[in-house]
């Protein structure tokens, strides 16, 4: 079959966003404190980016014949994005380290997604992977530049 290796990445990345999305929620949710009036509107760019590349994503697993995870059970038995219950008891700083902590696995995926993707020879999706590590990079810079610190990428 075709693309069989760049599909599972693909499916990969249909769960891990879908829990981003809902880690970023539940920052967003659960924020008090300083920087709130910033921080709370920001956090919905940052759910508006992930669900566009969740759509992104998975159209074009569609496009290469596979199946995109669509139930909740699936994304929770898929994903390596952890899952925490909400809390008002964390920081704003260790709120935002955990969204910096995911946002780094997900260069991790998308890096193995350029990879599979140029040995089977799909460019646009491996095209698609390299625009989403670098605004994944930049939002990670960005967070890592409020929190006072170096972005620390390719570590």
């Amino acid at each position: 079959m075709k693309y069989e290796k760049t599909k599972e990445v693909l499916n990969q990345l249909v769960a891990d966003l879908s829990q981003m999305s809902m880690v970023i929620h539940q920052t967003h949710w659960y924020m008090r404190g300083a920087g709130f009036l910033t921080l709370h509107p920001l956090m919905d760019t940052f759910m508006d980016d992930v669900n566009d590349q969740l759509d992104e994503v998975s159209e074009r697993l569609i496009t290469l014949d596979g199946a995109p995870y669509s139930t909740l059970k699936e994304m929770a038995e898929n994903t390596k994005i952890k899952d925490e219950k909400g809390s008002y008891d964390r920081s704003m700083e260790e709120r935002l380290a955990t969204l910096v902590a995911n946002y780094r696995y997900l260069v991790e995926v998308f890096e193995k997604g350029i990879e599979v993707a140029g040995e089977e020879e799909d460019n646009v999706t491996e095209d698609m992977f390299i625009d989403f590590k670098g605004a994944t990079e930049k939002r990670i810079w960005m967070i890592q530049a409020h929190l006072g610190k170096a972005p620390e990428l390719g570590k």
